[in-house]
């Protein structure tokens, strides 16, 4: 069978290298300015022509998001920006907006357009109308089931994407206002300040002063904060009903994040190629490792059927690692480690690794770029470190967190 293609996020130049190492066929991201993550690190003009470049040695899909809604002053720079990518060629253009999908259409119309999840793409018949226009692959709604799905794919011959993985937002299809409101920053232009996270209390108009926490534990409520979705245990399902591209949310998250999410996802995907499908048990606890506020199946098996959407624990974020370096290059059986944390000697790690990935290291030793023995480096320092001969280039060096869930 043909597999799901794997999507991975891609908020800047060292996390696009970093998916695409742990095995994304395709990145999404985001040209300054005009995508739903603008505060995210995103590419320039510049960069992004050479991450395209770079992307396409590979054999890999790049794939780069147009999906604000735009205001009039937007228009003329959005026409300019289209023009340039026409230029660059990425292998789809993700929009939201119809009139931002016409122009992409009357500009450069060989580059083959993706439909947002902003959209809100919820029935088939919205499904046969973006077909109509000329869209190669629809980015189907956060709000679908499996069974809803099937039923889309039933009536178009176009390619569908979904969500696997990743943070959820709390307003429909990501449509949020209360940013706008609250800080001034409106969600739909790129620049939500995640005020769905935030804890609130109540106060009385006549009590001044005094507030009182809606709450389902002491720290307060999130009743509008959503647990993050895994959907790893049912690919089977999403690939069975007709999805064929598995997306990993993730452009603000961390390299560590980035990197490990979608090697767990590598994994699972190629494994669809052997039925029944099996959930590996290292994949749930290598998920478990990044930065989360929970997981849930979200709409996709019906209406909560993991009993708790919302995330109301006492950790607003779990992790239990935290990365330590990355692996430039190998030699001799001593690794050129880029750090990006403060390392020293007798601390433990591990190395995101095939079949490393379980294994504690204590190290021993280490050395300077010089190859002069060192006790400890630190964060932005180079140093030189023995390591496993299963250790490659790009591969990242993680270590458990001394005092647990953050």
């Amino acid at each position: 069978m043909k597999l799901p293609e794997l999507l991975a996020p891609a908020g800047n130049f060292e996390k696009m290298k970093a998916a695409l190492h742990y095995g994304a066929d395709a990145v999404y991201m985001g040209l300054s300015g005009f995508s739903l993550r603008a505060r995210a690190d995103n590419f320039t003009e510049e960069e992004l022509e050479e991450a395209a470049a770079f992307v396409h040695r590979q054999g890999r899909k790049i794939y780069v998001t147009l999906n604000i809604f735009p205001a009039n002053s937007d228009i003329p720079l959005i026409k300019e920006h289209i023009a340039l990518l026409g230029r660059i060629k990425p292998d789809a253009l993700i929009v939201s907006d119809p009139g931002v999908f016409e122009m992409v259409s009357e500009t450069a119309p060989g580059i083959p357009l993706h439909v947002s999840t902003q959209a809100n793409i919820t029935n088939y018949r919205a499904a046969k109308f973006w077909q109509r226009l000329g869209a190669k692959r629809l980015v189907l709604s956060r709000e679908l089931s499996i069974e809803e799905i099937k039923e889309i794919r039933q009536h178009v011959d176009i390619e569908l994407e979904c969500f696997v993985h990743g943070a959820i937002c709390i307003s429909y299809s990501g449509r949020c206002y209360i940013s706008s409101f609250l800080a001034d920053r409106p969600a739909n232009r790129g620049e939500c300040t995640n005020s769905c996270r935030w804890n609130y209390t109540l106060m009385e108009e006549k009590r001044p002063g005094e507030h009182y926490p809606v709450y389902e534990n002491d720290r307060g409520t999130y009743v509008m904060s959503s647990r993050d979705l895994c959907m790893i245990e049912y690919l089977d399902k999403l690939a069975d009903a007709g999805i064929d591209s598995f997306k990993i949310e993730g452009r603000m998250k961390g390299i560590n994040y980035v990197a490990g999410v979608v090697k767990t996802y590598r994994e699972a995907v190629d494994s669809l190629a052997y039925r029944p499908y099996r959930v590996n048990e290292h994949w749930i606890k290598e998920l478990a490792m990044f930065s989360s506020r929970g997981y849930t199946t979200g709409m996709f098996l019906g209406a909560h059927p993991d009993g708790d959407y919302n995330h109301d624990d006492r950790e607003v974020y779990r992790m239990s690692h935290e990365l330590v370096g990355i692996v430039e290059s190998v030699n001799n059986g001593k690794a050129v480690v880029a750090l990006r944390n403060n390392l020293s000697t007798g601390d433990k790690i591990n190395f995101l690794s095939t079949g490393l990935e379980d294994r504690i290291f204590e190290v021993d030793e280490m050395y300077d770029e010089y190859g002069i023995p060192v006790e400890s480096g630190r964060n932005e320092e180079t140093i030189l470190l023995p390591v496993h001969n299963r250790v490659r280039e790009n591969d990242l060096i993680r270590r458990p967190l001394k005092q647990g869930p953050a």
